[in-house]
Formats: C-alpha cells, sequence, structure tokens
C-alpha cells in the first residue's frame, strides 16, 4: 500500500508537470497563433505525452522484466492515443456542446484522462505488482 501511494505521488508530480505542459502550449497555440482549440488540445497533449512517457517511467512505474523498451514504448503510445481521443471527444463535448470555455473544460478533461492514464498504465505497464510481493514484509 506504501509504494502505491508514494507512486499516486510521483504520477502526481509527472501529471501536474505535464498538465502545464499541455495546458499551456494549447492556450498559447489558441489565444496568441489563433490555431483551432481542437487542434491545439491535440497538439499540445501530443507534446505532453511524450514528456509523461520519458518522466513516467523513470519516475512512477517500474520497467517489467521481459517488455523490451520499444514495445513498452508502443504500448504507452497505444494507451495514450486511446487517453488523446478521450481528451478531444471530452474537450469538444463540453466546448461545442455544453458552451463551456475551452480553458475550463481542458482542467476537468485533465482530472478524467488522468484517472484513465494511471489505471491504464499501472495495469499495462507497471512492475509493481511483480515485484511488490517479493518485497512485502521487509521494512
Amino acid at each position: 500500500m506504501k509504494r502505491l501511494i508514494e507512486q499516486l505521488l510521483k504520477f502526481g508530480v509527472v501529471g501536474v508537470l505535464a498538465f502545464f505542459i499541455d495546458y499551456g502550449l494549447m492556450v498559447l497555440l489558441t489565444e496568441v497563433f489563433s490555431v483551432d482549440y481542437l487542434v491545439s488540445a491535440t497538439i499540445s497533449f501530443v507534446v505532453s505525452v511524450v514528456f509523461n512517457y520519458l518522466a513516467s517511467m523513470r519516475y512512477v512505474f517500474r520497467h517489467r522484466e521481459g517488455l523490451t523498451r520499444r514495445r513498452e514504448f508502443a504500448i504507452f503510445v497505444v494507451l495514450s492515443v486511446v487517453g488523446l481521443l478521450l481528451n478531444d471527444v471530452l474537450m469538444w463535448l463540453g466546448t461545442d456542446l455544453a458552451s463551456i470555455d475551452y480553458r475550463i473544460t481542458k482542467i476537468a478533461v485533465t482530472f478524467l484522462v488522468a484517472v484513465y492514464n494511471f489505471v491504464t498504465r499501472k495495469v499495462f505497464l507497471d512492475a509493481g505488482s511483480e515485484t511488490e510481493s517479493e518485497t512485502e514484509g521487509q521494512p
């Protein structure tokens, strides 16, 4: 349980940094360069995913034995593409259908996509469950 709490905290720090990259770039592209909000949300999401992969796999999740870095990255990308689809659909629903400002919508969407990201990355990429049973009971 201690490992999970520590992992959630690290995921939160990485997530906050990724959010600032994602949100800041989205607003910059939309407000300064007049890029459509959905296009800028997509671009900023992709940039933040690259950062998130590098930081998450270094500081949050443990590398699984038998999983090559290439396959690990491929799984990460597939999970991120689903996250991107969730991001864009929820952005569209909140902004175009519900008429909520795209900046407010992005904050809510980020939280929902972050939950999806943690759960799927924990299940598909983290070796924690493989090594936790070995270290359980050790101080």
